[in-house]
């Protein structure tokens, strides 16, 4: 699940990629039976698909899911983007170079990457955009993406003299098709993270002409990518049209996606089986149905589950209490039995195969599985954690996804759970995923199934998020070691082996000695894809892209 980056330019550092950040959203949704054909009988190449709900957004500084991301990365295109096989390539640049310190990009920008208007790409488009992203009124969720473009990071700290100060950025466009960017420190993953919608560009006149209205419709928004969003039925269907002012548009030879929103897995299993759709996501309940078909595939994705246990609970501020959370389900039985999608058991953050270290061992090694026991242990510490506070019940809710496959995970947790913890009660309780995300942000929650998806092939990406004052630690998680660690691994990459070993010591922290989370599952995934659909891209972080994609009858 490694993959190497491709760099471009002129005296350009080495680096690792993969896989874009957020919250993993499979859910399916609804569809009327008379719809389109799974092929146009015409000369029309049309992919037919299905998606769990409605799009949340199509801001680029937007609250950015996989849904979200997957539109967006099909209609948008930035510096960069992921290639067939996950591999950093040029999006609507010619070239690059970095300076011998990398410490300042410029990057060159075709000057045949249109808008959908006709407007050119510049290299405006980006500073705007960029800028947008880190402003107070705008902020992204995934500014802190921006940290290592100088000025980025005190732009973005309220406790900064430079808040709110946009002008600050490190980012010119010395003319219309020159970009420079600069850095505060020499980051080998900086291309990688350019593939990040929140780098996406946006045309400033187009824009501030929508208002509020920018991007809500599929004519409030223009677009430079492989397709254009033609038309968005909200909570129905949307559809994509090959956009022909795509600078490489002879590359993409699907006329049309049309993508319908599914209510549940059924639905859309019954959509492939009836030729409407020509790919169905699966959960559990078919894979033993569809496992020998020589129409079902199965991958691993970049995307790791894990409880978040909310440390703004009293309760659950005794380490005892949490490591016995973690340790007294069978993480085993879960993926195998439940999931049966190719999900493994997650005893880990950063997941086997992701990092390589210099001398050829796996980032894993060096600890192993963290916080593996036995059920005995876990009743053990259990009790400890019980004496300790002085009580012998206790209740937690749980907040979990709505979808039925990662409904039925949180009631084997549950269940197992109560089963094995004597004096132990949990409430689920099931939400949408924008509700979900909410109620986690706010921290109106005691334990959450939560998931993360990495934008770089870079353990910070998976460790930053439960760093004290990261965006994302939503559960009142503090170790000071720890965050000595993370602040130095994002800025100091002089050590490359000493870096890795401090990194797989947060790790250990954060699991192994503070079950500040549970680590859940390595996610899978099971889909059936007509065998007429060629060059389907499923990425890593659980994005799709179609520009390779064709439909041959």
């Amino acid at each position: 699940m490694k993959r190497n980056q491709r760099m471009l330019g002129t005296s350009v550092l080495a680096g690792m990629l993969m896989l874009a950040g957020c919250y993993g959203g499979d859910k399916e949704n609804t569809a009327s039976g008379d719809d389109a054909k799974a092929a146009d009988p015409g000369s029309k190449q049309v992919l037919h698909l299905a998606a769990g709900g409605e799009i949340p957004t199509l801001q680029t500084n937007g609250s950015m899911d996989g849904l979200s991301q997957t539109v967006l990365q099909n209609v948008v295109e930035g510096l960069f983007r992921l290639d067939q096989n996950d591999q950093v390539v040029p999006g609507v640049i010619d070239d690059f170079d970095v300076t011998e310190d990398g410490l300042k990009y410029t990057f060159n920008l075709k000057e045949d990457a249109l808008w959908s208007d006709g407007e050119p790409t510049t290299a405006n488009d980006f500073v705007y955009a960029w800028k947008k992203a880190l402003h107070p009124d705008t902020l992204s969720p995934h500014a802190y993406l921006m940290g290592p473009i100088k000025g980025a990071n005190g732009i973005q700290d309220p406790d900064s003299p430079s808040y709110g100060k946009v002008d600050e950025l490190g980012v010119k466009a010395v003319d219309d098709y020159t970009l420079e960017v600069e850095l505060e420190n020499a980051v080998p993953y900086f291309t990688e993270l350019l593939t990040n919608p929140v780098f996406y560009p946006q045309p400033q006149e187009f824009v501030e002409s929508q208002g509020d209205k920018y991007a809500l419709e599929a004519d409030t928004m223009v677009y430079n990518g492989p397709f254009v969003l033609s038309s968005w039925d909200h909570d129905a269907k949307w559809v994509l049209e090959k956009n022909d002012k795509y600078w490489d548009a002879d590359t993409v030879k699907l006329d049309e996606v049309e993508v319908k929103v599914t209510k549940d897995t059924a639905t859309e299993v019954n959509l492939y089986e009836t030729g409407s759709v020509d790919v169905a996501n699966l959960s559990s309940e078919f894979i033993d149905v569809y496992q020998d078909s020589d129409e079902y595939n199965t991958s691993l994705k970049s995307e790791v589950y894990f409880l978040r246990i909310n440390q703004r609970n009293d309760q659950l501020k005794n380490t005892n209490i949490r490591k016995a959370l973690d340790m007294a389900w069978d993480k085993e039985q879960a993926a195998e039995l439940i999931l049966k999608n190719g999900s493994i058991p997650a005893y880990f953050l950063v997941f086997p195969g992701f990092v390589e270290l210099p001398d050829g061992s796996d980032f894993r090694e060096a600890y192993g599985d963290l916080n593996k026991g036995t059920v005995e242990e876990a009743q053990e510490l259990w009790q400890k954690g019980l004496d300790e506070l002085g009580m012998s019940e206790l209740t937690f809710e749980m907040l979990s996804y709505d979808d039925e496959q990662r409904k039925s995970v949180a009631e084997f947790m549950k269940n197992q759970l109560e089963k094995n913890l004597p004096g132990l009660t949990i409430t689920i309780n099931q939400q949408p995923n924008k509700q979900k995300i909410d109620l986690e942000a706010n921290q109106d929650y005691d334990l959450s199934y939560s998931g993360w998806r990495n934008d770089v092939a870079d353990p910070v990406e998976f460790l930053t998020i439960f760093q004290s004052d990261g965006a994302y630690n939503w559960q009142d998680f503090k170790n000071e070691r720890y965050d000595e660690i993370l602040n130095k691994a994002q800025t100091d990459f002089s050590d490359e082996v000493g870096r890795y070993k401090e990194l797989q010591e947060a790790e250990n922290i954060l699991i192994g000695e503070e079950a500040a989370i549970s680590p859940l599952y390595q996610a899978g995934s099971a889909r059936l894809i007509k065998p007429h659909v060629k060059g389907f891209t499923a990425h890593g972080n659980s994005t799709f892209t179609y520009k390779w994609t064709s439909v041959e009858k």
